[in-house]
């Protein structure tokens, strides 16, 4: 589980394809301090199991799934990634609940700046439109952001200076992918009232088909 918090601007030091899959080494110290094989990393907000470590870079596979569904099949040698470790159970939240598992790719549409910010706005595939609502949080590239305002096909965001500073969003330009996660409770809540529903109709068909009887 991770919060959004990026805690290191990374370096892909090396991608080396083996068929299908990959091996991707990311050169990130901060992030490597304490980390261990088997531990966890959002690599651009895709949670990814570290494989292997030495000297402030450490190793992830990266199977044909990850590499098809997120942009981390795009990267090349030299190129910034957005890492978080894992957080703590008794550490803070200080973003929102991101699970690191990506629900789709956003393309950035139009970048506005402002004086002391700039206004972004996405790309969003439609399956994903109903899960994001303006004031909720989103994930973009593992960055834990507000939603400014929502359309069936869009999102926008406003990022600070520190976000433009310490994440791959401040060099983004209009036509750049991005891995989107949405809020997992609003999945959570969709998924139960599915169930209710469910429930409802099957309640409902009972008491019709007794009647008959």
């Amino acid at each position: 589980m991770f919060t959004g918090i990026v805690e290191e601007l990374g370096t892909v030091a090396g991608v080396h394809l083996r068929g299908q899959d990959a091996r991707l080494e990311l050169h990130g110290p901060l992030v490597t301090e304490d980390v261990h094989l088997g531990d966890s990393i959002a690599v651009d907000g895709v949670c990814l199991t570290v494989v292997d470590v030495h000297d402030g870079t450490f190793g992830v596979d990266a199977m044909p799934e990850t590499l098809a569904r997120t942009t981390l099949g795009g990267l090349e040698v030299g190129g910034r990634v957005n890492l978080e470790r894992a957080v703590r159970a008794d550490g803070r939240l200080d973003g929102h609940l991101v699970q690191g598992h990506v629900d789709g790719v956003g393309t950035l549409l139009e970048r506005n700046p402002g004086p002391r910010w700039d206004d972004l706005r996405f790309a969003l595939p439609a399956p994903l439109a109903k899960y994001v609502a303006e004031k909720g949080s989103i994930a973009v590239s593992g960055v834990s952001l507000t939603v400014t305002g929502v359309g069936d096909d869009w999102f926008g965001v406003s990022l600070i200076p520190t976000t433009l500073e310490v994440t791959t969003l401040g060099a983004l330009e209009p036509g750049d992918q991005v891995n989107l996660e949405v809020d997992v409770v609003a999945k959570y809540v969709e998924r139960l009232l599915g169930a209710q529903t469910d429930t409802q109709i099957d309640s409902q068909d009972s008491t019709q088909e007794g009647a008959r009887s």
